[in-house]
C-alpha cells in the first residue's frame, strides 16, 4: 500500500519546492519545519509522561 520514496521521487519534490519558494527561501522554510516537528515532539511527549511524576 505505501512505498517508500525513491532518489527520484525526493529529487523531484526537492527540485519542486525550489521553482515554488526560490533558493533564498527554502533554507528558512526547512529551519521553521525542523523547529515545528522539534516543538511536537516535546509536546507529545510531555503529554504522554506519567503525570505523577515530579521533575526537578
Amino acid at each position: 500500500m505505501f512505498q517508500r520514496l525513491g532518489a527520484g521521487e525526493i529529487g523531484l519534490i526537492v527540485a519542486a519546492a525550489l521553482l515554488i519558494f526560490g533558493p533564498k527561501k527554502l533554507p528558512e522554510l526547512g529551519k521553521s519545519v525542523g523547529q515545528a516537528i522539534r516543538e511536537f515532539k516535546k509536546s507529545t511527549k510531555a503529554i504522554t509522561e506519567d503525570p505523577s511524576q515530579d521533575k526537578a
